[in-house]
């Protein structure tokens, strides 16, 4: 099992900046399942609650309201974030908020009372990489019922999987941009050995042919267009890291640039709905780009304050150029340029986005949240309960570099704690999820509801 990176995850760079961001949309789901709570002071539990940017998001949100909430974060020991701690401060307007230390699994012995509403934000793929697999993950789907309240909320907001029946489904994607080969070169090898993921049977075995010949991924030639044949979720776990290498190599300034990534001017759209927008950015010392590649830069950039700004197509552009550069050199040795990537692959390199699609990660926690006993279930309970949000900058760019690129979006499920007598209740939650489970899904859920056979 891979080592929980605590001091890559602590680091201010990550935590408190690169990992804080979307704080409204990460309260969104506990501020609405709020307002279907009638208690006087509900108790909220976040798990993981990071840099605090959902604290931060839910305090704002609850100004306006005439109680007073308690609010419990758990985090894992040893996880240090200042911004946290401000946000910990703020709250104290609309409430009390406390700070546990402990693991997601040990929630059952963490809390010293029910929850109204527990809440977590990309959770499970932690759970998953560092807390024991699918075993992990299932074990705390069965802690939730033991937690929540009667008519409770899990609110849950991750990285949207992939719109197949299986992430086992096998498909072929073509990549042909030198910077994602060197990367498909560098990442893959280690992640399918280093890392925790599903992908260790026959039929999951990742075939890449440059040239209509079987290649070695790890010697794959990155002037040539490769084609892979493998599991889906494994091709969404190249696309899903690779995004998220590129902002840490951005944001360690080692390409010889930096995007503003947070706040007001990374929203500087031309096109929200299409993704495109313009990128301010500041210059840094390191330079992996040409010589003449960076003069073109500069010469299509404008002055905005003290630094500049560029379309977001060129940007992106420029920066799988450095990007090229940067990875050849981290592979071959060069000093900088290893540093930052090692402490991106430490940190992320070897976690499983991509455990369970929309379908699966409902059925699952369905099906497990009877399984603990307590005469309930755990489902969404209305269509508007689930919910994906397409990432829309990111969409724009995949299209433009990968011939089959696959969806990057968050998918949010706010799942009611029902109490399986209740029929009518029931009968709203599995018709609400019937648009997004298939029958077999469907059948794994009611044969849990019905153990005995009984209607």
């Amino acid at each position: 099992m891979s080592t929980f990176a605590v001091d890559r995850k602590s680091d201010l760079g990550y935590l408190d900046v690169a990992a804080n961001a979307h704080g409204q949309e990460k309260a969104e789901l506990t501020r609405r399942a709020l307002e279907r709570l009638v208690n006087d002071r509900p108790h909220l539990v976040e798990i993981g609650p990071g840099g605090g940017a959902a604290v931060t998001a839910l305090a704002t949100a609850l100004k306006d309201h005439d109680r007073n909430v308690d609010l419990t974060l758990v985090e894992v020991p040893d996880v240090i974030s200042e911004s946290l701690n401000r946000a910990v401060e703020g709250f104290a307007t609309v409430g009390a908020c406390s700070l546990v230390r402990g693991y997601a699994a040990d929630l059952g012995h963490l809390l010293d009372r029910p929850a109204d509403v527990v809440s977590a934000s990309a959770l499970l793929h932690e759970v998953y990489s560092y807390g024991g697999g699918y075993t992990g993950i299932h074990a705390l789907m069965r802690t939730l019922p033991a937690v929540l309240s009667p008519g409770g909320f899990f609110a849950y907001r991750d990285v949207y999987a992939v719109g197949a029946p299986s992430l086992h489904e096998r498909v072929t994607h073509a990549y042909d941009a030198p910077s994602w080969l060197q990367f498909l070169r560098m990442f893959v090898p280690r992640y399918l050995h280093e890392g925790t993921h599903p992908y260790h049977h026959a039929q999951d075995e990742l075939v890449a042919r440059q040239d209509s010949a079987i290649v070695p991924i790890e010697d794959l030639d990155r002037a040539t267009c490769a084609v892979l044949r493998a599991p889906v979720g494994l091709l969404r776990e190249i696309q899903r890291h690779y995004i998220t290498f590129r902002d840490h190599a951005w944001r360690s300034g080692a390409l010889g640039f930096i995007p503003v990534l947070e706040g007001h001017l990374a929203a500087d759209w031309l096109d929200a709905r299409t993704g495109h927008k313009r990128v301010h950015y500041t210059l840094t010392a390191a330079d992996r780009l040409p010589r003449s590649q960076r003069a073109m830069l500069l010469a299509v950039s404008e002055p905005y304050a003290d630094h500049y700004t560029v379309d977001g197509d060129i940007f992106d552009e420029c920066t799988d150029i450095a990007l090229t550069f940067f990875l050849a050199a981290a592979e071959t040795g060069d000093a900088e340029c290893a540093r930052v990537w090692e402490a991106w692959a430490e940190r992320e390199g070897r976690e499983t986005y991509a455990y369970l699609t929309l379908d699966e990660f409902i059925t699952a926690v369905a099906v497990h949240s009877v399984e603990a006993g307590q005469g309930t279930v755990l489902l969404p309970g209305c269509p508007e309960d689930i919910s994906i949000r397409g990432r829309h900058y990111y969409n724009r760019y995949l299209a433009k570099r990968l011939p089959n690129p696959l969806v990057d979006a968050k998918q949010l499920v706010l799942f009611s704690h029902i109490d399986v007598t209740d029929s009518e209740t029931l009968g709203r939650a599995l018709s609400a999820i019937r648009g997004t489970c298939g029958k077999h899904s469907l059948a794994r859920i009611y044969a849990a509801l019905n153990p005995g056979g009984t209607p």
